[in-house]
């Protein structure tokens, strides 16, 4: 049964490493991506290969080899960049609603206020942000014995497989990775909801329809990627100890690490107008270089 799951997922995840690299070197090449949406869309690819790269590889070999075993410095550290950049990601998902409702409703006023300083600021505050709170966290972790089972039950290291392990009083731990996980996912989800009620109520008043259409036509694969990322992280990091399966859990998780990183070049970018005029160009200049032999 392993198998078939084990070529599923290596399909898969070969296709998320081409998908979001190719996002990545046509906003780089092309003049035309040169803004800001796709500036924090190249950073949520870069982030999309980093969070399926730490953990995709070892779940692959579990599936097909016998060897089952992950040193403790290797499982640490791969919940640890996990964690950093899944953190880092819900960070740059709220920049990007931030950077459509001063696109949609300052216009005017966009490429004064969303220069390149601007976005490289906003794009290194959310890895800070990031990093300062997974680090705190990993860190109180480290100093403490651990001296439980050491039989971790998902296919990756996982926060709360890790507190089991631990030999100590885990209460406060677990409150601090529910603070972490409440701030960075709720602050998330509440600055893309009031920046969609400002867009929303900026658009309605458009007297054209083309206009409406077009302005929530920028909108709407924002949406459909940060909903799918919000919702399963959710599901799995805000809610009470034990409160859900571990199958569950699971599910959800493979949800984040696979098929999300893969479906979002599909639904942000191969979707996206530009970006495939962007593509059948590049595609063209190609096919007349080889034809030239340059």
């Amino acid at each position: 049964m392993e198998k078939p799951f084990f070529f599923l997922f290596l399909v898969m995840y070969i296709l998320t490493l081409i998908g979001n690299a190719l996002v990545i070197l046509v906003i780089q090449i092309d003049q035309r991506l040169h803004t800001p949406m796709y500036y924090f869309l190249k950073n949520l690819s870069w982030l999309e290969i980093i969070i399926t790269t730490t953990v995709t590889p070892k779940m692959l070999n579990l599936l097909i080899s016998k060897e089952n075993t992950i040193a403790f410095f290797a499982c640490a550290l791969q919940g640890y960049i996990y964690f950093v950049a899944g953190s880092t990601e819900v960070l740059i998902l709220a920049t990007m609603s931030v950077d459509r409702y001063m696109a949609i409703c300052h216009p005017l006023r966009y490429k004064a206020i969303m220069s390149s300083r601007v976005c490289l600021l906003m794009v290194l505050s959310c890895w800070l942000c990031s990093f300062f709170s997974i680090s705190a966290s990993m860190l109180l972790k480290a100093r403490l014995p651990f001296c439980g089972s050491n039989v971790i039950d998902p296919f990756f290291c996982d926060s709360g497989p890790l507190l089991e392990m631990i030999c100590a009083d885990t209460h406060f731990l677990h409150a601090l990775d529910l603070a972490v996980s409440c701030f960075m996912l709720l602050s998330s989800v509440s600055v893309t909801t009031v920046s969609y009620i400002c867009i929303i109520s900026t658009v309605i008043k458009m007297p054209s329809n083309k206009g409406q259409s077009k302005a929530f036509g920028t909108c709407t694969f924002h949406i459909t990627v940060a909903s799918l990322y919000h919702g399963s992280s959710i599901f799995i990091y805000i809610k009470p100890v034990g409160s859900s399966s571990m199958e569950f859990n699971k599910t959800a998780t493979v949800f984040n690490t696979v098929v999300t990183p893969l479906l979002n070049p599909i639904i942000y970018s191969f979707r996206n107008k530009t970006v495939k005029e962007v593509l059948r160009d590049t595609l063209e200049t190609v096919q007349r270089c080889l034809q030239d032999k340059c």
